[in-house]
């Protein structure tokens, strides 16, 4: 379910990247990510977080303190590793591990930069997450691959403009 753009999302990244630095490495760089990070945006009420470790062992050592926080190992993402936070079973925080080498090619935090900043692409991506949620409802598709065409268009835009190549942004 989308729900309007709500402006405490800026204030509840920044709880939870305090959390997730308590319980984990105060020096991690986090970054909100996803469409919460988008001012205006309609999104899932789920705070997206980046979470720069130096290496797959940083999180393995950390990982077991942040369980014990309320943070549990989950979702069907193969490149990365993911925690996230419930409440009651409602889903309110997802944070994405990303290797040190691997940060500035980071997709979701390269799609977030464009679309801040390309406000024709934020609005055609809004209209595909509103198309995401029907087809997903019909039983035509489910959300995330039905959004993934348009985010693999603009990010294949914000790589090239970085002088990357691209890469499939769909790892599930």
């Amino acid at each position: 379910m989308l729900v309007g753009y709500d402006p405490t999302w800026p204030e509840q990244f920044e709880r939870i990247a305090r959390q997730i630095r308590a319980l984990g490495d105060a020096d991690w760089t986090i970054e909100h990510i996803g469409s919460t990070a988008i001012p205006g945006m309609r999104a899932k009420p789920i705070i997206d977080v980046a979470v720069r470790i130096r290496d797959l062992d940083d999180f393995e050592i950390h990982s077991q303190a942040l369980q014990g926080g309320g943070w549990r190992r989950g979702s069907a993402v193969r490149s990365h590793p993911v925690m996230i936070l419930e409440a009651d079973g409602i889903r309110s925080a997802i944070a994405h591990f990303f290797v040190e080498g691997e940060w500035d090619a980071v997709h979701q935090r390269l799609l977030r930069d464009w679309l801040r900043s390309h406000p024709d692409d934020a609005d055609r991506y809004s209209h595909a997450k509103c198309d995401a949620v029907a087809a997903a409802a019909r039983g035509a598709s489910t959300y995330n691959a039905a959004k993934t065409p348009v985010i693999q268009e603009i990010v294949d835009r914000a790589r090239a403009a970085r002088g990357l190549p691209s890469v499939p942004v769909y790892d599930k």
